[in-house]
C-alpha cells in the first residue's frame, strides 16, 4: 500500500525537519509513498532551506526572519518556488491546506502556525513541544473541532501513542517516559557545577538541536514531556513516572491496573516515530534500521536522581499548578538555556533561574490564566513575555 500525504513542514532546517525530509525521500524511493511538499520553513538557516526547495519544489518557501527575505527569493530564483519571510508569513504556510503538517519549530515560536495549521483539520505531527507547553488545551480544542488528528512525534510520547489501548484507557495505571539521563548521568551535582557547553551538547544516544540538547542535560525534556502526556492522553501528574534506561531502545512505557506493562521499542532514530506519524493509522514500509536485542545483549534502568536532576520536579510542580505556570516554566527554560549556550550562566543555573522566576512570579499572582482557543495565543504571549522578562531579571543578579 502506497501512502500519499500532500506537506508542509515547519522547521524544515532543524533535526526533525532533515529528518522528516530523510524519511519521505527514503519512502518515496522505496515506493511506499507519494509525496506533494505544499511549503517547507526555517528560521535563519536560508542555505538549506533554498537547497531543500530546488530539491523538493513546495508550492511556498519561507525564512522566519524578515531580514533574510531577499536572500531567499535570490537563492531560489528561477526554481519556481515563491518565496516570503516573516513570522506571520510562517503562520501563512502553516494554513495552506496540507494533508500532512509537520510543527518543528524549535520553541514557544511555534505555537502561532501550529495553531494556524491545526485550524485548516490536518494531521498535525507534532514536535513542537512547547505548543502543548504553553497552550495544550487550546490545541488540542482547535484539532477537535477542526475534526484534525494530533500525532505526538516524541519518541516518548508515540510510544505511548502506540501501545495505549484506546478502549482501556481508563484502565490505566501509571504512563512511564524512558530517559537516557543525558551526559550527566553520572556525574556528581559538584562536577556538573562546572560543566561546559560542549559537555552538556554532546548527548550520548541522540543527534539533536542545541536547545533541545541542553534540555536533555538538564532532563527539563522530560519534565516537558509530562506534561505534554497529561494533556495528551489527560493523565493526571501523579500517574506519570520518568524512568532513567540509558540504552534508548524501550522508549515509553504503559502500566495498566490488571498489572500488565507494554512497551514500544527501537533503535535510537527519530524517522521512525516521524514514520509513524505520517503513515498513521497505517504502517509505512521503508528501510528502517532494525532491532537486534541480541547485540544489544541487555537494558538497564534507574530511578531519576531529582537532586541532581530539579527540573523534573519543577515540572510537576507546574503541572500540578496549572493556569499560566507550564508556559512561564517554558519560556523561563528558554531564556536561561540561551544565557547557558551564551556562556553567561553555570550549567545548576539554568533549573535555579528557572525555579526563582516561578517563584517570583507566583508571588506576583502572575500564573493564574486560562483562555479557550479563541483566546490562547494571546493569553500564552502575554505570559511568555511576562516570565522572560522575570527570568532576566533573575539572570542579571547571578
Amino acid at each position: 500500500m502506497t501512502v500519499r500525504r500532500s506537506v508542509t513542514i515547519l522547521g524544515s532546517t532543524g533535526s526533525i525537519g532533515v529528518s522528516t525530509l530523510d524519511l519521505l525521500a527514503e519512502a518515496v524511493a522505496h515506493g511506499s509513498a507519494e509525496v506533494e511538499i505544499i511549503a517547507l520553513t526555517a528560521g535563519r538557516n536560508v542555505e538549506r532551506l533554498a537547497e531543500q526547495a530546488r530539491l523538493w519544489r513546495p508550492k511556498l518557501a519561507v525564512i522566519a526572519d524578515a531580514d533574510l527575505g531577499d536572500t531567499l527569493r535570490d537563492r531560489l530564483a528561477g526554481s519556481g518556488v515563491q518565496t516570503a519571510a516573516g513570522p506571520e508569513a510562517v503562520k501563512t504556510a502553516a494554513a495552506m491546506g496540507a494533508d500532512w503538517v509537520m510543527s518543528a519549530i524549535v520553541g514557544s515560536a511555534g505555537l502561532a502556525p501550529t495553531l494556524a495549521a491545526a485550524r485548516t483539520g490536518a494531521i498535525i505531527a507534532l514536535a513542537n513541544k512547547e505548543s502543548l507547553i504553553c497552550a495544550g488545551p487550546a490545541l488540542l480544542e482547535t484539532v477537535r473541532k477542526a475534526n484534525g488528528v494530533l500525532i505526538p512525534v516524541d519518541s516518548e510520547h508515540s510510544a505511548i501513542f502506540q501501545v495505549l489501548q484506546p478502549d482501556c484507557r481508563d484502565r490505566v495505571a501509571r504512563l512511564i517516559l524512558t530517559a537516557s539521563g543525558g551526559p550527566f548521568r553520572e556525574w556528581t551535582r559538584e562536577a556538573m557545577a562546572g560543566a561546559s557547553r560542549e559537555q552538556a551538547l554532546a548527548h550520548p544516544n541522540w543527534s539533536m538541536g542545541a536547545k533541545i540538547s541542553i534540555d536533555s542535560a538538564t532532563m527539563m525534556n522530560k519534565g516537558l514531556e509530562m506534561i505534554e502526556a497529561a494533556y495528551l492522553f489527560s493523565t493526571p501528574a501523579d500517574r506519570i513516572d520518568v524512568l532513567i534506561h540509558p540504552q534508548s531502545v524501550i522508549h515509553s512505557l504503559v502500566e495498566y491496573q490488571d498489572g500488565s506493562t507494554l512497551a514500544q521499542l527501537g533503535p535510537p532514530d527519530m524517522r521512525a516515530p516521524i514514520a509513524c506519524a505520517f503513515a498513521w493509522p497505517d504502517r509505512l514500509p521503508w528501510p528502517a534500521q532494525r532491532l537486534d536485542l541480541a547485540a544489544i545483549g541487555s537494558l538497564t534502568f534507574q530511578a531519576p536522581d531529582l537532586d541532581r536532576f530539579p527540573a523534573i520536579s519543577l515540572a510537576r510542580q507546574a503541572l500540578r499548578a496549572g493556569g499560566a505556570a507550564p508556559n512561564a516554566m517554558n519560556a523561563a527554560n528558554e531564556a536561561a538555556v540561551a544565557a547557558f549556550l551564551d556562556r553567561r550562566i553555570g550549567f545548576l543555573d539554568i533549573a535555579a533561574t528557572v525555579a526563582e522566576t516561578l517563584e517570583r512570579m507566583d508571588a506576583a499572582g502572575d500564573l493564574i490564566a486560562g483562555a479557550n482557543a479563541d483566546g490562547a495565543l494571546e493569553i500564552a504571549m502575554i505570559t511568555d513575555t511576562s516570565a522572560r522578562r522575570v527570568a532576566a531579571d533573575v539572570l542579571a543578579s547571578l
